[in-house]
């Protein structure tokens, strides 16, 4: 499996004792898998997309991503694996507003030892698949709030991740750009081969994808059955 995860637990201390947040997860998906992970809110899902992502790390469990145990690197190489394997699309876009489109696609980049101008190709090739090739010279506040997540979502591809992880990637659009990013998401996903990840409330966008999982109590468990209804339930 390219995602190995074993047991995984995550508590914070608090005065009255440990406060569980993750209980058991166990998951483990191939390259090509894309899953959809709904829940109330406090459930845990962007505690597990965190911890997934190497932003946090466990209290108990195992977490491997191409056969490798990330938290047993140091922190420098932790941060380069980070970069390299993981690409994350939030519900803020987190541009730098002093940056044009291309450069804030290559800010991942400028840490690692590449060929610059292969890099910067890369860039505008991926730009023009989410539809932007004529903004690279843009700045985000020139942008419409679609347009700044399909940047978000070009820099999250520029190192071809093995981990594509989007916490409540369509959260602040409207229904109808909320859409197009979730099928533009899919596409790419599909393109690269990556394994998707995506944390969400929206039914819109669990429904274009081919397995959902519900986190409740900070279990991870299969929903009795697809429909919308016994999802709504695991959301009430």
């Amino acid at each position: 499996m390219s995602l190995h995860v074993q047991h995984l637990a995550k508590e914070y201390p608090t005065r009255s004792g440990p406060l569980p947040v993750l209980r058991d997860v166990t998951l483990e998906l191939d390259r090509g898998a894309a899953l959809a992970v709904m829940g109330p809110s406090g459930s845990g899902k962007s505690t597990l997309l965190h911890i997934l992502g190497t932003l946090d790390r466990p209290t108990r469990g195992e977490v491997r991503l191409e056969g490798r145990d990330p938290f047993a690197l140091p922190e420098r190489e932790l941060a380069d694996f980070r970069n390299r394997h993981i690409g994350f699309v939030f519900q803020d876009h987190y541009l730098l507003p002093q940056c044009s489109v291309l450069e804030n696609v290559l800010i991942p980049t400028l840490v690692a030892r590449e060929d610059r101008q292969a890099m910067k190709a890369w860039a505008r090739q991926l730009l023009d698949r989410v539809g932007l090739s004529d903004r690279l010279d843009h700045r985000p506040a020139e942008l419409s709030g679609g347009e700044r997540q399909r940047v978000a979502v070009a820099r999250a591809l520029i190192h071809r991740p093995v981990l594509l992880l989007a916490d409540e990637p369509t959260g602040n659009l409207d229904r109808r750009t909320a859409a197009a990013i979730g099928k533009l998401l899919l596409d790419l996903h599909r393109e690269e081969q990556n394994i998707l990840i995506v944390v969400t409330h929206s039914l819109e966008l669990a429904d274009l994808f081919p397995r959902i999982l519900l986190m409740e109590d900070g279990c991870l468990q299969s929903p009795a059955s697809r429909p919308e209804t016994r999802i709504r339930s695991g959301l009430s």
